[in-house]
């Protein structure tokens, strides 16, 4: 149980510092130490409050579909 709970947390602190842009630093700071605290209660409540909705991440039309083409106005 205790490797489950580490995985988990590892992957909310992920999820947080990575996908998760809109979110404010003093959430993520929140949202990373209730992943540490918590383990696998903290990423069933961050999985349910936060990733199910989408709540921060980018939709797919604010994501640039290539940053290597120049952008013509």
């Amino acid at each position: 149980m205790g490797l489950i709970g580490l995985i988990t947390a590892i992957w909310v602190v992920y999820d947080v510092l990575a996908k998760q842009t809109k979110m404010d630093t003093t959430q993520k700071l929140i949202w990373i130490l209730v992943a540490l605290s918590l383990w696998l209660i903290g990423a069933i409540i961050y999985y349910i409050i936060i990733k199910r909705e989408h709540k921060y991440e980018e939709t797919p039309e604010e994501i640039p579909s290539s940053y290597d083409e120049p952008s013509i106005y």
